[in-house]
């Protein structure tokens, strides 16, 4: 995905990053993807010489962690398995909603149901909002390595 000119900045990641690396990889990003997102969320630092000693040193520890939020994740992901999370709207005679239901609508039907969701944790089916009434597989990506599948039933 290097293009000629691509002058990037070097990080050591301290996360998995989807679509990126593993905890240590070496990765060569864009500036402001570093400087914005990766370094400030922890899941990276600038790889220097100093920085990779350190990271050597705190590298079981790291993956110590890693290991016990995948462990959480997958806890949580059990949470979900067989949830229906129905969602009211409205519609007109032929199932065609007026509006649509988005992520931060699942979100909320499901702290309504006593469930602990996040809208970056919604992944809506066909990458779109929702228009018609029906029922749709909803994917809930709770960690990087651990989704599973909600069903979202759109009621009129």
């Amino acid at each position: 995905m290097l293009t000629e000119g691509f002058t990037g900045m070097d990080v050591i990641l301290l996360d998995k990053v989807q679509g990126l690396g593993q905890l240590g990889d070496k990765a060569r990003v864009k500036p402001g993807y570093a400087r914005n997102f990766l370094i400030p969320t922890g899941k990276a630092v600038r790889a220097t010489k100093a920085n990779l000693e350190n990271f050597e040193q705190q590298r079981a520890e790291l993956e110590r962690k890693q290991a016990e939020r995948l462990s959480e994740a997958q806890k949580r992901a059990d949470l979900f398995a067989g949830v229906v999370i129905e969602i009211a709207a409205k519609a007109g005679d032929e199932g065609k909603l007026f509006g649509s239901v988005g992520a931060a609508d699942v979100v909320e039907a499901a702290l309504a149901q006593g469930l602990t969701l996040e809208r970056s944790e919604v992944r809506m089916p066909d990458g779109g909002p929702i228009r018609h009434i029906g029922e749709f597989d909803v994917e809930v990506r709770v960690h990087p390595d651990v989704s599973t599948t909600v069903l979202v039933n759109v009621v009129g």
